[in-house]
């Protein structure tokens, strides 16, 4: 038990949807005095850091309409119920590249937006890339265009804006690392 705790003593949900929930909560702050809570439930998502035998990191670029525009990211997809976070990322790796792995290992999972969301995203570096005999597979409202790039080009495209989001800024840092670091913990990709 934290001594900043909220004790929920009222939730009501707002709306239910295909991706996420909206809920109210109201809580009771640590002061003794009540507040409310506007949050959001999602299920969660994985990511993937896959480096070529190059070391170019695999991107995709899409409209995001909450941003009203397209931005450049690492693969990524949302977790479907009962699904293994491993499994979602062995299965969005291919369906978004045409890649598939021999291998994954979890890097980090975290929290997108703990403010107001309890979405956790887990990043995985896929080792052991191959391509895959179908191809990429994207469901019927994805529209993405596959990129290899270098580290020095996912760099300059953090600094012009056009990866925008926190995972694919952690995700090259990340490799940016772990190429300069030939002592790195994680295995060879």
């Amino acid at each position: 038990m934290s001594k900043f705790e909220e004790k929920t003593t009222r939730s009501e949900r707002i709306y239910e949807g295909k991706i996420i929930n909206l809920k109210v909560d109201e809580v009771l702050l640590p002061n003794g005095h009540s507040s409310k809570r506007e949050l959001v439930e999602h299920p969660g998502a994985v990511a993937l850091v896959a480096l070529t035998a190059e070391n170019k990191l695999i991107l995709v670029e899409q409209y995001r309409k909450a941003l009203e525009r397209s931005i450049i990211e690492i693969p990524a997809g949302k977790i479907e119920k009962g699904e293994d976070p491993a499994y979602t990322a062995m299965r969005e790796l291919e369906e978004e590249t045409g890649y598939t792995a021999d291998k994954l290992e979890l890097i980090q999972s975290f929290s997108t937006s703990p403010g107001f969301a309890d979405e956790v995203i887990h990043v995985y570096a896929a080792i052991g890339l191959k391509k895959s005999e179908s191809g990429a597979v994207l469901d019927e409202d994805e529209f993405v265009e596959l990129m290899e790039v270098t580290i020095d080009e996912a760099e300059d495209m953090m600094k012009d804006n056009r990866i925008y989001d926190a995972k694919t800024a952690f995700a090259v840092l990340w490799a940016k690392q772990k190429l300069l670091n030939e002592n790195s913990t994680y295995p060879k990709l």
